[in-house]
This record gives C-alpha cells, structure tokens and sequence, in this order.
C-alpha cells in the first residue's frame, strides 16, 4: 500500500487530513496531458508525433465539452493583440498551421472573411489603431474600407469605416477536435478497469481515459505524482469524508490544458510555488440565433469594435448558413473548484436577455425584426483579468517559474485559443 499525506483543498474543504492510506494502483506514464479540450489535443498530437507516450485524461465522458465547444467556431486572423505577445504569435502562426491541418485532414472550415465596422466617427480611432496591430502582427490583407465600400460589400451593414479581414474564417469544431483525437489515437480492445479507460493505441502510442478527474498532485524530490479519481466520485462528495485516487499516476511530463479548472488544479499541487498562480475570473458569454430567415443578411463575420471582456456581440456563421450573435459578457462569481474541474457551470441562456442584445446589434444591422433573435447556447471564458482590468495575455509556464520539473500550466487559454491552439502546442511539445 502506498502512504502519503492528502493536503488537498477543494473550495475550502479537504480531500483528507494527515496520512491516508490507500491501495490505489500506480502506473508509470511518459506524458500526461490534463484536458482534452482542442488545445490539449493540439498537446498530445504533437507529443505524440515527436515520439512520446501520451496519456490525455478528462473528467467528461468525451472530449471537448468545456470552452471549445462553446465558442464562436472563428479562425481569428490575429489582429486585436499586443505586438510580440504570445496571443498574437500564436494566433498568427496558429491560423497557418489550422488552415492546412483543416485542409490536410477534411476538416469542414471556410476562410470567408471578417469586416471590423465602426458606427460612429468616434469609433474610427479604435479602428485605425485595429489596423495598425494587424499590420505589425503581420496579418495579410488587412485593408480600411469607407463605407460606401462596405456597404456594397455586406447590404445589411451599416457603418461609418470597416476593416477588411480576408483571413479570417470559420471552422467545425468539432469536427476538427474529433480529427484530431483519430489522428493520434485508434484504440483497439478497450478495456475498462474501474473508471480508467485504458486502450492501446495503434499508430502514436496515446491513450484517453474519459471521466476521469486529477484532483491534485505531489512533488518529492524531483519525482511528481498525479492522484486521478472517478469523476462521478467527485461529483457525489460531501465535502467531509477522504477522497482517495482510484489511480496514481508517476509521469515524466505533465501538461495542465484543463481551462476553465486550470488555476484551481495547479493549487492542488503540493511543491508549486503558488505564488506563480495568476487570479482566476470567469465571463459567461450568451449566443442568440437569428429565426425565420432564410437566406442569411450577411456573407462575412461582422466584429463592432471590441468591448471590455469580449470582442463585442458579433455576427458569427456556421457551416451550414445559420445566423448567429454573441457573445455578450456576464461576469460570473462565487466558481467553487468542483464546478471548474467538473465543468458544472450554469450555460442555461434566457430569453429575457435578448433585449440587451437588440440595441447592441441594431447598430450595425438596422433592419433586425424584433423576435427574430433565439436562445442558442453559452460558454465561458477562462480569464486571467477582470472587470476594469486591462486584458491578459496567455500564461504558459514551466519549472523555471512553478519549480516543479516537467509540468507545464497553461492559464488563461481564452480566444484566440481554438485559432492559436496547434502553435501553442508546438511550444509546449518543445520544451521537452
């Protein structure tokens, strides 16, 4: 039996006190990647293609059901981003690598390009400083439009300027996560051992274990352990009575790509530096779809400028021609850990919040009929900064800022994450 001391909090509860005791199998593992979400997919296909040992777990019972699934499905081009920070490297660079590997693999993605539109003279400066980040974040093709020209472009628009994004695009998420979990995984005889889905993968040697949650972790001497439990276990707890791991797993390499959970499972950690850990907030964002219309008003995405916490309530277009607006911001407070580990977050979108959306849209597309907006979905987003707070790069760190060797947390992987999610993987996989 193995012995070890349980610290571990969750929303102000323990998992255990003193020593635990516990009969938990312990398994060797090469890398470990926590979320299997798109970016951490991204992770675990390039480890897997520069020849290591993957395990991806999530506590959902299949892959992408946090944030990325819940967002606009847009291929940003890079534009709204701090020169040189990592949002605009790796969107950049992400959106190249996303084109090809959607292009590659038949992944269903369109490039139909995006108008910024100022409604107002005083929007214009807003617009041109847009343009000027794009250009030195080296976006292709950006070019202001007066409005006659973008009006001609979009009928429906109304504007005073807009800038033309012509790289910018959509894409099937899920389609694309699903390609990407074929692409590095084809399992063959399953087995079910407990809640540890455990397969043998044929071509890169990675498996996925599904409902499965790592609660916290532990550094000794250079050596760190991941205690994993069944996710239903965690979602019946009390709060009172000791969780033991169903499973303890000893890796060489761990990737922390939960999201929404991330701060929160690096504090579960015994031996990282806390202080390294960035504040956690989180913004619910509401999509409205637009009914009884046909043919769609719009041919491209429709961004206003960008408003504290978001990009504005924009014009997003699906695959298949379906309308839709969002997000707004909402931020959110009182996030327990279990909610963020488990993904129990209120995504319920009510009717009654259409009306805030009415005024916002009607200021580029006037003719929007009143009823013709419907409740779609909500997401929420990871974010590192808060209300009145100047918005937050992404935090990618190591053991040179944590102290604990082999673990990698990715904090903050908002948007443009889908778009950057395959360049980020390239500079996690790099650093081993």
């Amino acid at each position: 039996m193995l012995m070890f001391r349980a610290h571990l909090t969750l929303a102000g509860f323990n998992f255990g006190a003193g020593i635990s005791t516990t009969n938990a199998p312990k398994e060797k593992v090469e890398c470990v990647v926590i979320g299997a979400g798109v970016v951490g997919l991204a992770v675990a296909r390039e480890l897997s293609i520069r020849g290591k040992e993957v395990l991806v777990v999530d506590s959902a019972p299949t892959f992408g059901t946090g944030t990325s699934s819940r967002n606009s499905e847009v291929i940003h081009a890079g534009i709204y981003y701090p020169p040189n920070s990592f949002k605009a490297l790796f969107c950049v660079k992400g959106r190249k690598l996303l084109y090809r590997f959607c292009s590659e693999h038949g992944v269903p993605h369109k490039q139909i390009g995006k108008l910024i539109v100022a409604t107002g003279a005083s929007e214009i400066p807003q617009l041109n400083h847009l343009l000027n980040c794009g250009i030195e974040n080296g976006v292709e093709g950006l070019r202001m439009l007066e409005a006659s020209e973008a009006m001609r472009m979009e009928p429906e628009l109304q504007c005073v300027k807009a800038l033309l994004s012509p790289a910018s695009g959509i894409v099937d998420t899920h389609s694309l996560m699903l390609s990407l979990v074929v692409c590095i995984s084809i399992f063959l005889e399953p087995v079910i051992t407990g809640n540890i889905i455990q397969g043998e993968a044929e071509s890169n040697r990675t498996t996925f274990s599904y409902n499965t949650t790592i609660i916290g972790g532990e550094l000794e001497g250079h050596q760190m352990f991941l205690y994993a439990s069944e996710s239903k276990d965690l979602g019946n707890w009390d709060g009172r009575t000791s969780l033991h791991p169903d499973l303890i797993l000893i890796p060489k390499v761990v990737v922390n790509s939960t999201g929404l959970s991330a701060p929160a499972l690096a504090k579960r950690v015994q031996g990282l530096h806390h202080g390294a850990i960035p504040p956690s907030y989180y913004a619910r964002g509401c999509y409205f779809t637009l009914s009884n219309t046909r043919v769609p008003p719009f041919k491209r995405l429709i961004y206003p400028i960008p408003e504290e916490g978001g990009l504005g309530v924009h014009v997003t277009l699906d695959l298949d021609g379906q309308v839709k607006f969002g997000p707004d911001v909402e931020w959110i407070t009182g996030v327990d850990d279990i909610s963020s580990f488990l993904n129990k977050f209120d995504y319920t979108v009510k009717t009654d919040r259409a009306e805030r959306f009415y005024p916002e849209i009607r200021k580029y597309f006037p003719n929007l009929k009143d009823g013709s907006l419907e409740p779609g979905y909500a997401g929420i987003r990871p974010k590192l900064s808060g209300p009145g707070q100047a918005p937050f790069d992404f935090v990618i760190q190591g053991e040179d800022t944590h102290g604990v060797p082999g673990l990698v947390n990715l904090f903050g992987i908002e948007s443009p994450g889908l778009t950057s999610s395959m360049a980020i993987a390239e500079y996690v996989a790099s650093r081993f």
